[in-house]
Formats: structure tokens, sequence, C-alpha cells
């Protein structure tokens, strides 16, 4: 598979990330692909209820404390953590969810697709950035 297009569509058109499960740990995965993805024009936005700052941006607790329009919604949470942020990505009008690499849950996808958005699961954003 030399493309995916969801992948490529999800990469141009959702500029605007919600990082679920962003840790502020400079060695984290959560941490140095959002700081990637923040460094190639992407805004993040950090969540996670331990932190209150991250990558220079405020965070927040929850999904449903952000108050401005999400496009895309990656999580670096277990994969029995992903269908709350899927039912909020759907809450909130985000365009995508994005289960980062090793992370896949049926049912959130069912509820995020059954909404209209755009899946990813089991890939690293950062990956699949420099891949395209």
């Amino acid at each position: 598979m030399n493309d995916n297009p969801p992948i490529r569509r999800i990469l141009e058109e959702c500029r605007t990330i919600a990082v679920v499960g962003i840790s502020d740990d400079p060695s984290r995965a959560s941490h140095y692909v959002s700081e990637y993805m923040q460094k190639h024009g992407y805004r993040i936005i950090p969540v996670n209820p331990k932190l209150t700052e991250v990558l220079g941006e405020k965070c927040y607790p929850d999904l449903r404390s952000v108050p401005e329009k999400v496009d895309l919604v990656n999580v670096f949470r277990r994969p029995a953590d992903c269908l709350r942020p899927a039912q909020d990505a759907v809450a909130m009008g985000a365009r995508a969810l994005w289960l980062q690499l090793g992370i896949a849950n049926e049912e959130a996808r069912q509820v995020a697709e059954d909404a209209g958005l755009l899946v990813v699961m089991d890939r690293c954003i950062m990956v699949e950035h420099r891949r395209i």
C-alpha cells in the first residue's frame, strides 16, 4: 500500500489536533510526536488532566473542556480507554479520530465512523506525515 487516501486527507485538511494523553516528558512518544506536528504547522491542543501546559500550549483536562474547534483527535491512551475520546470527538464536531501506533479499538472506530468521522488506528501520525 503506497498511500492511504484517508490519511492523506486528514493530514492535508485537519490542521488543529487535540492530543489526548499527551505527556510533558520529551522522551514519551505523545510529546515528541506532537512536537513534530507542531513544528510542521499543526496547532496542537494538549489534553491531560494532570498537566496545565505542554509545548507552550494550555492543557485541558478532557476534550469537552477544549473551547475551540478541533479538526482531529489524536489519542495516546490504552485501547480500553479510547471509547470516551471517540464519543467526545463526535460530540465536539471533530472531523477525524486517530488512534496512535499500537492502539486499536473497534467500538471507538464504529462510534466515530457512524458519525461520519475519518478514522485511523494503529498508525503513527508522525511516521505517516513523513511518508506522505
